[in-house]
């Protein structure tokens, strides 16, 4: 196809205005080829006059710093919203363009604002939606694009836009269970370290003190001593120690992204008693959500698969998704791909089964995500129910046995002072 010369401005991450020429098939292959030099075009028209010069990369005397101290990061829940404004405001008719218009006016999150502006021009140089939000991978990942431009082929892409929020809130709604039942021992752990550390410096060294002057040179009781010597580690070497929890948390950090590690790591989360239930029922709920709404929005099967792979968040079920996705494309059915897998329950596959014999595949995918849902939530309450006893034994005996060390001595020491009377 032969090229067209284009006359463009366009401003790159700076704010800097750049005009300049560029050889292109059509618009919008220029303004592919300008977004690759990272340019986000303004305006781009038909250089109809050979003789008219312009200067390339030409920059405004005037170049402002760009202090901009607004937060990077555009929560879920912002996108979320969005998506449910989005979908309102089309299904009442109004067009993109203008729903894009008075959701950008009405912003309060200024970072999002700005993506929206950037959205606005996209479908001003006459982009699609779904092609517009997927140059923005951070905000919008693979299954919101692909979504709307299925809605956009099929031309509900309102009902796919309410479909996105209804999984958006679905999705938040077990993540934020999930994090709840596993920050409980933890924020438990944290009071009772700090209590037994407290205690360690602050309480010990005194009855050490105390114990020195008293024994007159008589060794303590193997429990203090044991309690002595870790308080005086934890006074003489705190910054080591400190120093040496730093570098494992980073360490394990960096560990976990290699993936022989995380696939280890997520293998033993998965098979692990008590919290691998709620892991299993969470990653099932998230996969058939995710795969149902896809569907119902109209995304081919192989391609729904490997999308609800890249957002399983558990290699385990990842690679049993990535085999259930080749043994469909070799003709099998879902419901025996997911069999072979030996990774869902019989009773997840007896209703994909059901699905597929009854041509509502999506609907009871949908429905096995509304059931694990509920089985999260019967599992996060029974998890904490019996956490809670647990923590608190687990705290009593370290507390406890700090102050039966520190009493062990005082009880030698009254009982030599009746011996002696």
């Amino acid at each position: 196809m032969q090229s067209t010369i284009f006359f463009y401005k366009a401003v790159d991450s700076f704010g800097v205005e750049h005009r300049g020429s560029i050889d292109a098939e059509n618009r919008m292959d220029g303004i592919e080829k300008l977004r690759r030099k990272d340019l986000f075009v303004k305006e781009i028209e038909i250089l109809s006059d050979p003789r008219f010069e312009v200067q390339q990369n030409t920059k405004k005397e005037k170049i402002s710093l760009n202090l901009n101290f607004k937060s990077k990061k555009v929560t879920a829940k912002t996108v979320m919203v969005f998506t449910r404004q989005m979908a309102t405001l089309l299904d009442a008719g109004l067009p993109v363009l203008r729903s894009l218009t008075m959701l950008q006016e009405q912003q309060p999150d200024g970072t999002f604002k700005d993506v929206l502006g950037k959205l606005r021009e996209s479908i001003q140089s006459g982009e699609s939606l779904s092609t517009a939000v997927s140059q923005h991978p951070r905000i919008f990942n693979t299954n919101f694009v692909k979504m709307v431009k299925a809605g956009e082929l099929g031309g509900v892409l309102d009902v796919v836009l309410n479909r996105l929020a209804e999984f958006g809130e679905k999705a938040n709604q077990v993540r934020g269970k999930v994090k709840s039942a596993m920050m409980y021992p933890g924020i438990v752990m944290i009071i009772a370290i700090t209590i037994v550390s407290a205690l360690l410096v602050l309480i010990v060294p005194k009855f050490e003190k105390i114990f020195f002057d008293m024994l007159n040179g008589q060794p303590l009781p193997f429990l203090t001593q044991i309690v002595v010597s870790a308080s005086d580690a934890l006074k003489d070497h705190f910054l080591l120690i400190l120093l040496s929890i730093g570098i494992i948390y980073f360490g394990t950090a960096a560990l976990m992204k290699n993936p022989m590690v995380q696939r280890l790591v997520d293998r033993g989360l998965y098979w692990m008693p008590m919290f691998g239930d709620l892991v299993r029922m969470s990653a099932i709920s998230h996969f058939s959500r995710t795969l149902g709404t896809l569907l119902s929005s109209g995304v081919p099967v192989l391609q729904a698969l490997m999308n609800a792979k890249e957002t399983a968040g558990n290699t385990v079920v990842a690679d049993a998704i990535m085999m259930i996705h080749t043994n469909v494309k070799n003709g099998e059915s879902i419901k025996q791909a997911m069999l072979a897998s030996k990774v869902f329950p019989r009773m997840v596959v007896g209703m994909v089964e059901v699905g597929e014999e009854t041509g509502n595949l999506s609907k009871m995918l949908i429905k096995i995500a509304e059931l694990y849902d509920e089985e999260v939530d019967t599992s996060v309450s029974g998890l904490t129910t019996l956490m809670e006893p647990i923590m608190i034994v687990l705290l009593a005996f370290l507390i406890g046995t700090i102050v039966i060390a520190l009493f062990l001595p005082l009880i030698g020491i009254m009982s030599g002072l009746q011996g002696g009377t």
